[in-house]
């Protein structure tokens, strides 16, 4: 039963509050528990600040301007790695366009920072391109970084493991991988101990364990589809940690490193995800969704207590760990005040107290954040779907205007909590309605698997029958309805205006799909039958050839579309290529049908950027507002 709530409506926030880069993008706690560094922006440029906790004084700082600053990591109490990507094709080496990841070091004492994986060894052809986070280690009292990265034997790139001494600038291949190395495991002294090798061609996974002699394997699976994520260590230093989807969950299971026995399930929710602690490096807890309240649950009792008391602290908001000290004496945590929005805030276990250290978005005040309420309701086919409803602030929820806001993914899922693009256009007067249709992630595997093969079909409907659930209710006008969405949300807005015909007034697709045969297509090229796989499972279709491709591509049906289109796409998006939005206007042209299409200069499939973020935002209301006026 859905609970509706509103109250007396503050004049609203500009879009330029919701819509450009938070004021602090991200945070995190030094080992020591000394300093804070933080990514804040002005809105659009990005600057890395390092923090003293005990005056305030701000003792090491980096302009990064537009570079795109992904995450930030301390690597011991003086040093801090910065993962920054950009959107290149590497000439001569990598034919293929997309989205590379760099790290550079900050040097807090020095106060300069320099770029990571550019001193080359003797006797290594490498890039300077790494495949994701560091890991961190202390050696003989000296900071390391483990990168994994990309070298070259026999002409071709294979993904190895690079040691960084970031107080010497020394950088080591100190395992080389092969063709088909993709992740490794680090024991508490940097050495590592496993990797995995997969083979999308064929669906070949391999765990090897590192012997005296050299790797070895100790496990062998089959997996197209369902490859198991090597995670790190188990909860002892004698086991790795793997993901895997079972029959009818997924589940965290250990391997034994002495033998490559498989242990039990965990026995933690479906779908959690795993937490290692600063300063330790085997598995600490896990964090799920119970319902839709974040649950943290640890395996050692004082890492409990702990946490039961920072939650308890922040009674009523949604709290999240962000980072600690080695001691545990000090934990960075993120709130998210159903009122006001998320910030960040430090808890000194010790004095037990709270400091804040900020919001992320600058500007908010009460009642620029609108209320969200949990929602459940039954598909025409009888499954039980769950979502949120964001209510508009100052309007009875009684026939009140609709924007239809599906998620991307689609194996990801929507949370409960502050949703910045949900909030700037319930802002504006509009009901906004977040649907995890069949096919998002954690609610399940039956769940998840209820999505297969049905884009453009049950998952489409799932949202439509949202719509007539809440109009049911008199909450919302059926007739002033749209839909708005990025990625495969895009597609569903597509989708909406021209297969689930008759429920939207407009439809407003960011870096959406619109032609599935020639996407999937181009995936099977680029990445492979691996990535074709996965593609064509959701869709339903068993090559790129299959006509169910085209049946369900809204590019097709271009000609049926009953209400305006609006595309907007970044002119850099290696994800969904601008073309799919390109090719969609000019179906809609030739059939004569309203459209607009916006190109957002260097803008990548995230919005990354402050300036086309907010561009985009303010392209969507206006088409909102034109074609479904609030009032």
């Amino acid at each position: 039963m859905l609970a509706l709530m509103f109250g007396a409506r503050a004049e609203s926030a500009p879009l330029e509050v919701y819509g450009r880069l938070p004021a602090i993008e991200a945070a995190a706690l030094s080992p020591d528990g000394a300093h804070v560094a933080t990514i804040v922006t002005d809105g659009e440029a990005r600057t890395i600040g390092v923090q003293r906790l005990s005056d305030g004084k701000v003792v090491a700082f980096m302009q990064a301007g537009e570079a795109k600053v992904r995450s930030l990591q301390w690597a011991g109490p003086e040093h801090l790695i910065l993962l920054i990507s950009t959107t290149a094709t590497p000439v001569d080496v990598i034919a293929r366009r997309g989205e590379y990841w760099m790290a550079h070091d900050l040097d807090v004492k020095a106060g300069r920072a320099q770029q990571l994986m550019r001193d080359v060894p003797p006797g290594v052809t490498m890039m300077n391109i790494v495949t994701g986070p560091p890991e961190v280690r202390i050696i003989d009292g000296h900071p390391f970084a483990f990168l994994g990265g990309f070298h070259f034997r026999q002409k071709r790139a294979q993904q190895g493991l690079f040691k960084i001494d970031l107080d010497r600038r020394k950088t080591t291949l100190v395992e080389p991988g092969d063709l088909y190395t993709r992740d490794f495991v680090l024991a508490a002294d940097g050495s590592a101990v496993a990797r995995v090798d997969y083979d999308p061609g064929v669906g070949r996974w391999a765990l090897k364990v590192k012997r005296a002699d050299g790797w070895r394997t100790v496990q062998r699976l089959e997996a197209a589809f369902e490859v198991p994520n090597l995670l790190g260590l188990g909860r002892e230093a004698g086991a790795v940690l793997v993901g895997q989807q079972t029959d009818n969950r997924t589940v965290l299971r250990e391997i034994a490193l002495v033998d490559g026995s498989w242990g039990e399930p965990l026995a933690v929710d479906d779908g959690a995800e795993p937490l290692w602690l600063p300063g330790r490096f085997t598995l600490a807890g896990v964090r799920s969704l119970a319902g839709d309240e974040a649950r943290y649950s640890f395996f050692a009792a004082a890492d409990q207590t702990r946490w039961n008391a920072i939650a308890k602290a922040f009674r009523g908001d949604r709290v999240s760990f962000v980072s600690a000290s080695d001691d545990g004496k000090k934990v960075l945590v993120l709130v998210d005040s159903p009122t006001l929005g998320p910030g960040y805030a430090l808890v000194d276990m010790v004095t037990h107290k709270a400091t804040y250290i900020g919001e992320r978005y600058a500007g908010l005040k009460e009642g620029d954040v609108a209320p969200v309420r949990p929602l459940t309701f039954k598909a025409r086919d009888g499954l039980e779907l769950h979502g949120y409803l964001t209510l508009p602030f100052g309007r009875e929820p009684r026939n009140l205007p609709l924007v239809v806001f599906p998620h991307g993914g689609p194996a990801v899922r929507d949370e409960p909590g502050f949703d910045w693009w949900a909030q700037a256009i319930a802002s504006r007067g509009y009901a906004v309605l977040q649907v995890n249709y069949r096919g998002s992630d954690g609610y399940g595997w039956e769940f998840l698997k209820a999505g297969f093969g049905e884009w453009g079909r049950k998952m489409q409907t799932d949202l439509s029958d949202g719509v007539v659930a809440l109009a049911a209710q008199g909450v919302v006008d059926p007739k002033r309805v749209c839909i708005v969405g990025g990625s495969y949300g895009g597609y569903a807005a597509l989708a909406g205006a021209t297969l689930d015909r008759g429920v939207y007034r407009c439809a407003a697709s960011v870096g959406g799909l619109s032609d599935l045969r020639r996407f999937v297509r181009q995936q099977r090229g680029e990445h492979g039958r691996g990535a074709q796989r996965w593609w064509t499972r959701f869709m339903g279709a068993e090559d790129p050839g299959d006509p169910v491709l085209k049946a369900i591509s809204p590019v097709e049906h271009a000609a049926k579309a009953d209400a305006p289109v609006l595309l907007v796409h970044g002119r850099d998006d290696t994800v969904v290529p601008l073309e799919q939005s390109q090719l969609m206007a000019s179906a809609l042209k030739d059939a004569h049908k309203p459209v607009d299409l916006v190109i957002l200069k260097g803008e990548d499939h995230w919005l990354s950027r402050g300036d086309t973020r907010l561009a985009m935002l303010q392209a969507v209301v206006a088409f909102l507002e034109k074609n479904n006026p609030p009032q």
